[in-house]
């Protein structure tokens, strides 16, 4: 499928393969469900230490990850998290590239998201894109929360107040 080498170019995840896409939802709301597995040899990575490590015992159940829609089409990443066998963390989930922690939403979503939520309403970029008002919230706090990291005041050199109340 096309997609797939649309995602390879656009998205690529080190150390994970873009596997297969199927057709998935109803015909009111098509879906698309990006198979993703790990690169034949690769070991996860601890997500507390952030090293890799070797696998712990099989797979699990594969989770949904909310990728961007594709031509008003959902766009959802399928993985099975693996888990990892950490000498100084212990047994973890491994870390994958497109997300973070227990989110179900790929950081390209979470982008994708915020910069609709900051000419649209919450309530009507959640309606459009088919999630929940709180999934919006999260993503805009995702971005506010990059942006307080990454912000630079190097050269300012005083502040000023317009009014006081």
């Amino acid at each position: 499928m096309q997609l797939e080498s649309i995602l390879r170019r656009l998205q690529p995840q080190p150390g994970f393969v873009y596997e297969k896409i199927a057709w998935a939802g109803s015909p009111n709301q098509p879906a698309l469900h990006v198979e993703v597995r790990p690169r034949r040899g690769s070991r996860g990575i601890c997500s507390r230490c952030c090293r890799k490590r070797p696998g712990y015992d099989v797979q699990r159940t594969p989770r949904l990850f909310t990728f961007v829609p594709f031509w008003n089409i959902a766009v959802f990443f399928v993985y099975a998290m693996r888990r990892v066998d950490c000498r100084t963390c212990g047994v973890t989930v491994e870390m994958v590239p497109w997300a973070a922690g227990k989110t179900q939403s790929t950081y390209a979503f979470a982008w994708f998201v915020a910069s609709w939520a900051r000419v649209l309403s919450w309530t009507e970029v959640a309606r459009r894109f088919r999630s929940s008002w709180d999934t919006v919230f999260r993503c805009v706090e995702h971005a506010v929360r990059w942006g307080l990291v990454h912000r630079n005041l190097d050269g300012i050199r005083s502040i000023g107040v317009d009014e006081l109340a």
